[in-house]
């Protein structure tokens, strides 16, 4: 009631200005599905020949969004052919009234108002690994897993994919996930995406919704860890020291048993048998390299710009160092989680 009285005080304010504009729904959407991107056209009849540009303003849309600023145009003889690309974002959506006029305006001419019309909206019964894309297509370019902590990996992959609306993507059952970067351009978005997941999964898979051949596709990554760390000193990989101890006593014997043979037969081969066992006894005891981070640090999940931040340090704080990468340290905190801290928030900066 409220938009029919709307249009009709638009009507009203414009009856005595001339009408140049006709304007029409090219085509209406048998069918739609909540969630999909669908192009719709606006076929536009100027009789005035001299105007800078044709204006839309969408009036009241509900469960639909319109993603396009400005349309992409396709002239034809006297027509203009103006499409938009909206989003379904409810199970009631109806295509938005329209109001249509030309600008600038050197006269007052009357604007035209387009009707919107219900549509019929479709919503999916998914699978439970839905990845809440629907598109024309989806292509998985990379993937990376890496350890997050002592029971879960993050894995890190980029999909591509056509006509679909990648903000959308979400993932059931999953520890945490995020989207680490994005295109804007809905025709052939790409997003870089993280997920963390239990460290018993050999594979991890999902759907999403293929318009074209209207089945779930399935994407399956395979889950094979990898070592991130880029460093060039070895004291930087964290060491198993739960059989520190024994392997001291081994060393200390060889070492014990090295000096004797060396004082009984005066060779300096011998000596080997002392210095080696006793060089490696040091480098036992050598503690893991430290690095100190400033207050009020954030700690990311990844090693790029505008990752997520999963902590802030409350305090000046130690933790030991993993490695590095570009403009970024490795860190494991005391929980045993892994995360990323820029240089300049170390206390050495």
């Amino acid at each position: 009631m409220l938009k029919l009285l709307l249009l009709t005080l638009l009507f009203v304010s414009s009856a005595f200005a001339s009408k140049v504009l006709y304007v029409q729904y090219e085509e209406i959407p048998k069918r739609v599905i909540k969630g999909e991107i669908v192009p719709v056209t606006l076929k536009t009849l100027s009789t005035v020949r001299n105007f800078n540009n044709i204006q839309y303003t969408f009036i009241d849309p509900k469960g639909i969004k319109v993603l396009d600023k400005t349309p992409k145009r396709v002239i034809k003889g006297k027509f203009y052919y103006d499409t938009f690309h909206m989003l379904i974002t409810a199970s009631k959506a109806a295509l938005p009234s329209v109001k249509v006029s030309l600008t600038p305006q050197k006269e007052e001419y009357e604007p035209t108002y387009v009707q919107g019309e219900k549509l019929n909206v479709i919503t999916l019964n998914p699978p439970k690994n839905f990845s809440n894309i629907i598109a024309d297509a989806l292509e998985l370019k990379e993937y990376k897993t890496t350890s997050y902590d002592t029971k879960h990996n993050i894995v890190v992959f980029v999909l591509q994919a056509k006509n679909s609306y990648l903000k959308n993507i979400n993932f059931a059952n999953v520890y945490k996930q995020g989207i680490e970067s994005i295109t804007q351009d809905y025709t052939n978005p790409r997003v870089t995406y993280y997920v963390v997941i239990e460290k018993n999964l050999d594979f991890f898979k999902f759907s999403y919704f293929n318009l074209l051949q209207n089945s779930y596709e399935q994407i399956s990554i395979p889950i094979v860890v990898v070592d991130d760390s880029v460093t060039t000193q070895s004291d930087l990989k964290p060491r198993d020291q739960s059989h520190d101890r024994i392997k001291m006593y081994i060393a200390g014997g060889v070492a014990a048993f090295g000096l004797v043979l060396l004082l009984l037969r005066r060779k300096l081969l011998y000596l080997l048998l002392v210095l080696i066992p006793m060089a490696y006894i040091a480098y036992l005891n050598m503690p893991q390299q430290q690095v100190c981070i400033k207050e009020g640090s954030n700690i990311y999940l990844l090693p790029v710009r505008n990752s997520t931040i999963f902590e802030t340090t409350q305090s000046r704080q130690e933790f030991t160092r993993e490695g590095k990468v570009d403009k970024f340290v490795k860190v494991r905190l005391q929980n045993n989680k892994i995360g990323w801290v820029k240089n300049e928030d170390t206390c050495s900066y």
